[in-house]
């Protein structure tokens, strides 16, 4: 089941707040109760053989939380104890399921070796619903833990609006609200705005994701069955996919955020107009901001952070994205894309300290759109690797964007001019700027202005609705209100159903989210 079907849209979700709200008018534990059922139910319902798992993983990690708790009074050594034997099975977990075969495949490799393996299946979300607990097992051992309820607990780890793709929650963010008795009571304002974030999110990834997909995979599949894309090709392929990834994934957390407050609970914010960003290191703070915490937080500030120098610092940042960079997949290619943006952060601090050291006042307008077209081009590049299947495909590619493969030019009718004759001998074509795929440029020039302008252009989603807080702290992220600011008026209800009535005729061609693979 996912968001963007008709089975969720018009069986589950209504069947679970009709449920939720009818049981919260008599017991709040009930309707609790029934919400995490309700979130098993969502799971299962993809492959019903990893409920199991993922229950496992919740007693097992409760239980160890508990424990860690409750031996804090009596011996910090024994919870310290507790908390690495905790850590250790989850990631052991995490990395049976989701690397035994890449390190077996590479163990072959290396040392030639016949290691035999049968294929193990990822289950869904296990990434998220791992660093969700370990999340919660240091924040016990660090004292922040005050609430042992288990159907609480169960409910935090299973929420069906993060739990596949998330964003990765804290149990602090998350037990006040399922505490509050008045979560299960009606809010029409939070049904309204949630309503209306969802549909948002849903025409991201309906109308504008699953459409630039249809021009990016049929390129990066070319080049992967041997193809060598010329420039423009190349280059609307990287772009296309940048953008498809983009409104997938914000999509999909806009849509989390709205469903979640339709229930009263807010979730925190994980995308805040990433492209737009001047540098690398605001991109981080803007692109799956929660992911960002969770890496600074459990991973990078454990390492020493900037503590102990430089040097150490820059090494603590590599060790932090290319372990990044391996959550997101089994595959080199993702180890690649991680490196690269430590050495793309690596860099920018070391420019920040360079012009701090010289004391260089900030530049003007221009010097602002160099800086964000540079941090665009450079994640578009890391993108490429991202969604390589390897790194021939990312080299290709790559090729393709720099010219070394040609240009393709659409077709000329009559006579060369001059110009386009010198062209031809610089290695330009006139058979179409598609060479690898038969597809129409039109339709993807079109579609990327769209995209870009969306993107650079107008407010996100949460700008928008700003006036209703609909997620937690946007204080501290999101710093103006739009002017496009969402209000409950006629004009605006209009506007919502309209879109609401294009992505429901276009669910026919239902795809799943890119981050499900993760």
């Amino acid at each position: 089941m996912i968001f963007n079907s008709y089975v969720f849209i018009f069986a589950f979700l209504p069947i679970v707040i009709l449920g939720f709200y009818g049981l919260g008018r008599y017991s709040h534990h009930l309707a609790m109760l029934w919400l995490a059922a309700a979130s098993l139910f969502f799971y299962g319902w993809w492959d019903a053989r990893f409920v199991g798992l993922l229950l496992g993983s919740i007693v097992f990690n409760y239980g160890a939380g508990y424990l860690i708790g409750h031996s804090l009074t009596h011996s910090n050594r024994r919870a310290k104890l507790l908390l690495i034997t905790s850590i250790i099975a989850n990631l052991s977990l995490l990395g049976y399921f989701k690397y035994a075969n890449f390190f077996v495949d590479n163990l072959n490799s290396l040392t030639g070796s016949a290691i035999t393996m049968a294929k193990v299946f990822l289950p869904l979300g296990i990434s998220f619903f791992t660093f969700t607990q370990l999340a919660f097992l240091v924040d016990t051992y660090q004292g922040k833990v005050k609430e042992y309820n288990f159907v609480h607990y169960t409910l935090f780890v299973t929420y069906f609006p993060h739990l596949i793709a998330g964003p990765v929650l804290h149990h602090k963010e998350m037990m006040p609200q399922f505490g509050k008795p008045d979560t299960c009571r009606v809010q029409w304002e939070h049904i309204a705005v949630g309503l209306t974030i969802f549909v948002l999110g849903l025409a991201k990834k309906v109308l504008l994701a699953d459409s630039l997909g249809e021009y990016a995979t049929p390129i990066f599949n070319a080049v992967q069955a041997g193809g060598q894309p010329m420039l423009f090709e190349a280059w609307f392929g990287a772009l296309s996919y940048s953008l498809q990834l983009y409104f997938d994934f914000s999509g999909y957390s806009d849509m989390a955020i709205g469903l979640s407050l339709m229930f009263n609970v807010r979730l925190p914010i994980n995308f805040n107009s990433p492209y737009k960003s001047l540098s690398i290191i605001e991109f981080w703070r803007c692109w799956h901001i929660t992911l960002s915490r969770f890496l600074r937080d459990y991973l990078y500030i454990p390492l020493g952070g900037s503590r102990d120098g430089k040097i150490r610092r820059y090494v603590n940042l590599m060790i932090t994205m290319l372990l990044g960079g391996l959550w997101h997949g089994a595959g080199w290619t993702f180890v690649i894309w991680g490196g690269l943006h430590g050495v793309y952060l690596v860099i920018n601090h070391g420019w920040r300290g360079l012009k701090q050291r010289m004391d260089w006042q900030e530049g003007g307008r221009l010097a602002r759109f160099g800086a964000g077209l540079l941090t665009f081009l450079a994640v578009v590049v890391g993108w490429v690797f991202f969604r390589a299947d390897n790194f021939t495909v990312a080299t290709e590619m790559l090729s393709g964007m720099v010219g070394l493969n040609g240009c393709s030019f659409a077709k000329q009718h009559g006579e060369l001019s001059a110009f386009w004759q010198a062209m031809q001998g610089f290695g330009a074509q006139f058979n179409g700027t598609f060479t690898l795929a038969n597809l129409g440029s039109s339709g993807i020039i079109k579609l990327l202005i769209i995209g870009l302008f969306i993107v650079f252009k107008m407010p996100n989603i949460q700008q928008i609705m700003a006036n209703y807080a609909p997620t937690l702290n946007m204080e501290t992220v999101l710093k103006k209100p739009s002017n496009f600011a969402w209000q409950p008026s006629l004009v605006d209800a209009v506007i919502i159903v309209l879109i609401a009535y294009f992505v429901l005729i276009n669910l026919n061609k239902q795809s799943t989210f890119l981050y499900f693979q993760f």
